[in-house]
This record gives C-alpha cells, sequence and structure tokens, in this order.
C-alpha cells in the first residue's frame, strides 16, 4: 500500500508567493548582529542553509533605536542595516528560499546597557516587567520604562512603517510584526503592562489599536500581501497577563487584522483550543501554527486537520539545516546546543552537519 504524501510536503500560497512546502522556520533570536545591529557575517549562510523551508522567518529585528531589547540583536532602519540584510536575503533567494524579515520592538524588555543610545527603555505604562536581562557586564534588573507619550505610541507606528520599507529595500519578501511573547505590541494588550487613559488603552478596541495602526501603516507602506503578524494569545511571560478578557481581545483583533487582508496570521500557540478553533474560523488568508515541543511524529497534523494552512518550527530547524530532507528521508535530527543559542561564532549556529555528513538516514 502507497504511504500517503505529508501534506506539509505540498505548495501554498502565502500573500504574493507561491511557496514549496508548508513548512516555516519559526523566528530566533541568536544574537549574533554586529553592536550597530547590523547582521553579522555568517547571517548570510545560517538562513540560506534552511532556505528549502517553504519560508524563513528570521530572528526579531528591531524598528528602530527604542526597539532593541537584547545585545547585539539586528536593525533594519539604516542604510548599514539595509546593505548586511541584502546579504541575507540574496543568499536565501539564490536557494530558491523566500523570507520575511520579523519586526520586533521590544518595549519594556530592554535594558539601556544594549542600546544604541543607551536610553531607559519605552512602554505603553511605566512598569517593569520583573525581570533580569543579559548584558555586556552581566545579569541586570531591567529598569522600569518610560510610558510613552500619545504622540510616541504614532512616532513609533511610523517606525514600524519605515522599517518595513527598510526591509523591502533589503531584499526581504515581506516582515512580520512580532506581536507576541512580551514584547511591545503585547504588552499594549495586557492590562498588567498598559494602565493608559488615552485611546491606546482601557477597552478591548483601544488596547488592539495600536497592533492594528502598525499592521495597516505597514500594509499601506508595502502591501498587504507582504505583512504578516505573529501573536502568542495567552502568553504569560515577564509579568504579561491580558486577563479575563484576553481570549476576547485577540477575537476582536483577529477579525480586524483580517479585514486588512495580510499575507498570514502567525500563531504561537499556548493550548487554548476553543480560542484558536475560532481564529482559525475568523481568519480568511494563510494560518501559521507554532506548537511548542510538538514531537516529530505529529508534524503535518494541524495541516491535515486544516486547522493550520502551515506549521512552524525552531529548535529542530536551528539544529537540523536541512530539515525538510530529513522528514521526508524519516532521517535522525541533530540536538540542538542550547548554549550556543545566543551570541558566538559558527559553533551551534553554521556548523550543524547535514545528512551529506552523516549515516543516520532510517536511524
Amino acid at each position: 500500500m502507497e504511504i500517503p504524501m505529508n501534506p506539509v510536503f505540498t505548495s501554498v500560497r502565502v500573500g504574493r508567493y507561491a511557496l514549496s512546502n508548508r513548512l516555516v522556520m519559526a523566528p530566533m533570536t541568536r544574537s549574533r548582529a554586529g553592536f550597530d545591529g547590523t547582521p553579522g557575517e555568517l547571517a548570510a549562510k545560517y538562513y540560506a542553509q534552511r532556505a528549502a523551508l517553504g519560508l524563513i522567518v528570521t530572528e526579531g529585528t528591531q524598528p528602530s533605536d527604542d526597539g532593541q531589547g537584547y545585545l547585539t540583536t539586528p536593525g533594519i532602519y539604516t542604510p548599514a542595516h539595509i546593505v548586511g540584510w541584502r546579504k541575507v536575503t540574496s543568499a536565501v533567494h539564490d536557494k530558491g528560499g523566500h523570507i520575511f524579515i520579523q519586526l520586533m520592538h521590544a518595549g519594556r524588555m530592554s535594558h539601556p546597557d544594549n542600546t544604541p543610545h543607551h536610553r531607559q527603555g519605552v512602554a505603553p505604562s511605566a512598569i517593569a516587567p520583573g525581570a533580569g536581562m543579559f548584558t555586556a557586564t552581566g545579569m541586570q534588573d531591567i529598569p522600569a520604562p518610560r510610558a510613552l507619550t500619545t504622540e510616541e505610541v504614532r512616532q513609533t507606528v511610523a517606525d514600524f512603517r519605515h522599517a518595513a520599507r527598510s526591509a523591502i529595500e533589503a531584499g526581504s519578501d515581506g516582515v512580520e510584526i512580532h506581536g507576541a511573547n512580551a514584547y511591545l505590541v503585547q504588552q499594549f494588550f495586557a492590562p498588567s503592562a498598559n494602565t493608559r487613559t488615552d485611546e491606546y488603552g482601557g477597552s478591548i478596541e483601544n488596547r488592539a489599536r495600536f497592533a492594528i495602526e502598525v499592521a495597516r501603516a505597514i500594509a499601506e507602506e508595502i502591501g498587504a500581501d507582504r505583512t504578516a503578524i505573529r501573536l502568542s494569545p495567552g502568553a504569560t511571560l515577564w509579568g504579561i497577563d491580558e486577563g479575563a478578557e484576553g481570549p476576547d481581545l485577540y477575537r476582536y483583533l483577529v477579525a480586524e487584522l483580517d479585514q486588512l487582508g495580510l499575507a498570514h496570521l502567525h500563531i504561537l500557540h499556548q493550548g487554548n483550543e476553543p480560542l484558536l478553533s475560532d481564529i482559525r474560523k475568523l481568519w480568511h488568508q494563510s494560518l501559521i501554527l507554532n506548537r511548542p515541543g510538538r514531537p516529530r511524529d505529529q508534524i503535518g497534523g494541524d495541516v491535515a486537520s486544516g486547522l493550520a494552512d502551515l506549521e512552524a518550527y525552531g529548535q529542530m530547524v536551528l539544529a537540523n539545516p536541512d530539515f525538510v530532507v530529513r522528514l521526508k528521508a524519516d532521517a535522525g535530527m541533530n540536538e540542538a546546543d542550547h548554549s550556543t543559542f545566543f551570541g558566538g561564532t559558527a559553533r551551534g549556529y553554521t556548523d550543524y552537519p547535514a545528512l551529506s555528513a552523516r549515516t543516520d538516514i532510517g536511524s
């Protein structure tokens, strides 16, 4: 009897692009950029090694000086950044891949020692996350951020717009807004981080406003079919608590974003299956689903069930540059080396062996 092909190996359209398969490289911070935010010399090799996936979503990339949180993360708002990212996108395109640069404003998840201007972080409200952050001098407590003024919120929307245009100039196929994992966009969603009394705080509609304005501005600038967003409904990292209204906020937000006709919605799933089902019904474009820790034998399950159009994978892709080949061959997978995730050299970045260097097919 012929074994049916896993549906993740079938082609799919996302925005304006026809992708060769439904496997996505999830965004993963690697902290290997220069101190000015320009992608490091090995970044082009790292991403090109993984170009066989249908879509690559890059590590979070700050849209401004204020947007940087961690040490040596890349930016996409200066001419030098554009030149650096162009090397990355060209290398991926030369291998036949597609790549979206993820735009990530860290908000209050920032330390002044890690940013170019060494200023206090900014956020919806002046509430510290109660967490520490690695800096060049070691771990330090994250100080309380400064609350953005209403005009500064609007300027931040403009910063995202500029960064999206810069990403396209750098050859990116599109951008994904980072609206997940306790960074600035999600900070606006959560009453624990947002106590504003202007049009960006209070009601569900007001707390969702910033995300919608960012998405609309970017769609106007580069096209909705090159604009995407990642969300993590219910995530509780670093003091984030979306409260009892959280699920209803996401239902409202997804319905509003759906009207923009964006390329994709990328969900980092936290386990609320009824909400995920509702999101699937509300969203009419491509939906990418990332289930952290998904076992290998369940790869393709969400596409097969119709719950998702594509599936995203992180650590397995990080450790296996030939992830697609290994899946098709039912080959063994390299284990990720956690000690090399952030910062460093080629070790644990571009030196994971491919199948051609091993004899583990069928193992």
